[in-house]
């Protein structure tokens, strides 16, 4: 009898196995909240006085110091108080702890203690943060998210787009009200002109450039006067007949704008440019005109210019870099943990950037990867929504005049 009770026990055993590692794989969710969770809400509980004890999370309410006469005794603090910590609370990806200050203490401990509880708690990550004074959130995330950026999903949004996953498991979305493209790409339109049928307008060098971007900014002064006269602050407060057509202008390698050959001419559409990307930067979002502008180094060395119009950006994207100063000129003016973060991404972890939130905040995500034909395959599919806009094709027809 005992033989076939074991016997049972081990296929039971068996069971339980394949079927944990069936759920982990295909519903990862379920397996968090089935296994998971209780397995590491009990090593929290288990393990929080240590961790807090060896990482100076602990206060003592006699001093660690005493005078004996005229000499100072130094020990191990008495008494030490482990910090008031909640029960863990579980989430999709994870478990939030929310944890009370002592009095004097600091959000900054609680950071530089993250990998050790990484360690004890056998998560993936914890970040730390402080919602309201006196308080630190603990969230702990128990796999990476980013491995697998194609399971995230979100909402059908008026003119958003999904790119990919953030770390804390959340849709990545650039939400732009997006109809009529427009792109500039100095290379010849190498990269862009590949996507050519969806684009309203492209310009391939900067004289085109120049052309396009005063022809939106002639647009957008006409958006103002519309919105002026039925006496609204955007062109999103018009009435839906009355509301001009949103227009995104996708500048690539945005340097070949701002670099001068050295002639009068030359000098002269650098300035130009950079005139014209800053007023449209100031003002366009209101009015439907709004930039992604991609660039390898978009800091002081190329002009004034540049370093006033990335001040107007207010959504970065960092992916890997090669030097410090690059990922400094992308999100150092924002946030200097940030800049930390984007330099120790890997050459193995592709697709994987800092971004910012329109809070201020960041979050390292990972893109979804889209092959280059089928980017092309969608942009034959939707040609036929390509919007026609007469001023820009217009300029760019008077540039071709000229040139004949």
């Amino acid at each position: 009898m005992r033989p076939i009770l074991l016997a049972l026990a081990l296929a039971a055993l068996a069971w339980l196995l394949v079927i944990g590692d069936l759920l982990r794989r295909h519903r990862p969710a379920w397996h968090w909240y089935l296994i998971g969770y209780p397995a590491t809400t009990f090593r929290v509980l288990l393990t929080w006085r240590k961790v807090a004890l060896l990482n100076d999370l602990t206060v003592s309410h006699r001093p660690p110091r005493r005078l004996l006469g005229d000499l100072v005794v130094k020990g191990d603090p008495l008494r030490a108080l482990t910090p008031r910590r909640s029960l863990p609370r579980a989430n999709r990806l994870g478990l939030t702890v929310t944890v009370r200050l002592h009095a004097g203490q600091t959000p900054a401990t609680y950071m530089k203690a993250a990998d050790a509880l990484v360690h004890a708690w056998k998560v993936h990550a914890v970040r730390v943060t402080s919602p309201e004074r006196g308080l630190v959130l603990l969230t702990a995330t128990a796999t990476d998210p980013l491995e697998r950026p194609g399971l995230a999903t979100a909402p059908a949004e008026l003119l958003s787009a999904l790119i990919g996953v953030l770390e804390s498991g959340g849709a990545w979305v650039m939400n732009l009200r997006v109809v009529a493209l427009v792109g500039i790409d100095c290379k010849g339109g190498m990269e862009l002109g590949l996507f050519a049928g969806r684009l309203s307008a492209l310009a391939t060098c900067r004289r085109e450039a120049v052309a396009v971007l005063s022809a939106l900014v002639v647009d957008m002064q006409e958006r103002m006067s519309a919105c002026r006269t039925a006496g609204a602050r955007s062109i999103w407060e018009l009435p839906e007949k009355l509301r001009p057509v949103p227009v995104v202008v996708i500048v690539d390698e945005i340097a070949e704008l701002y670099l001068s050959d050295g002639t009068r001419e030359g000098k002269a559409e650098a300035e130009q440019c950079s005139t014209l990307l800053l007023r449209i930067a100031q003002l366009g979002a209101a009015l439907g005109i709004h930039l992604v502008v991609a660039g390898q180094r978009v800091g002081s060395d190329l002009g004034p210019g540049v370093t006033a119009l990335r001040a107007q950006l207010g959504g970065r994207i960092c992916h890997r870099v090669n030097d410090p100063g690059t990922a400094e000129m992308a999100l150092g003016d924002l946030n200097k943990d940030a800049v930390i973060v984007a330099q120790s991404i890997s050459a193995q972890e592709r697709g994987v950037a800092v971004c910012t939130g329109p809070d201020g905040g960041w979050s390292r995500a990972r893109s979804h990867l889209t092959p280059t034909d089928e980017a092309v395959a969608v942009t034959r599919k939707y040609a036929g929504m390509t919007t026609d806009l007469p001023g820009l094709a217009g300029a760019l027809a008077v540039l071709e005049g000229d040139d004949k």
